[in-house]
């Protein structure tokens, strides 16, 4: 039986522990995301699988033991200098409190990630949230983001879902990466 988790509210950064997830985050993250409209939902199994395969690549942010964000992502396959985020969800509770930046730049200061320079993910159009997000690690590493359509809403979608900007930013020296963790803590 599913419950519905209390209502918590961010107070401070401090309040907020950013780790690797684990597999038994994977239904904790799946109630997440069915709570973060509009993001697509994926199935329970495909959580797990991001909680455990691509840990090292995501994150899990918790305020007093409750998953208030996650973010998912992995290094592009043959190119170790790309790391593309996947989704990035954070409770409402949790907003306007740069959790989203927090977890992708804790992301991008794992040892796994010392060869990236180049952040990928897609945004749908009318995402002004993440469109913010995404903008605000650009600033943090002190680099730009370029945008062209990657998934195109006729030819890829049928007409049945938005186009999928593809944000590159990038390329960041890793010194950026150190100071944005300064900036922040």
């Amino acid at each position: 039986m599913r419950t519905t988790p209390k209502v918590l509210e961010l107070k401070t950064r401090t309040d907020v522990v950013v780790r690797r997830p684990r597999a038994d985050d994977g239904t904790g993250v799946n109630t997440l995301i069915e709570r973060c409209k509009p993001l697509d939902e994926n199935s329970v199994y495909c959580n797990l699988l991001q909680c455990s395969h691509f840990a090292d690549t995501s994150a899990v942010a918790e305020v007093d033991g409750e998953i208030m964000g996650f973010t998912s992502g992995y290094i592009v396959p043959g190119r170790q200098e790309r790391l593309f985020i996947w989704q990035v969800a954070v409770d409402s509770g949790a907003r306007g409190k740069s959790l989203g930046k927090s977890m992708i730049l804790d992301i991008l200061r794992r040892p796994i990630c010392r060869d990236v320079r180049e952040l990928h993910t897609t945004i749908t159009p009318d995402n002004k949230a993440s469109q913010a997000v995404f903008g605000s690690v650009a600033k943090a590493l002190e680099t730009e983001a370029a945008t062209n359509v990657l998934f195109d809403e006729e030819d890829h979608f049928d007409g049945q879902q938005s186009s999928e900007v593809l944000w590159r930013i990038g390329p960041f020296d890793r010194r950026a990466v150190v100071g944005s963790a300064i900036e922040a803590a």
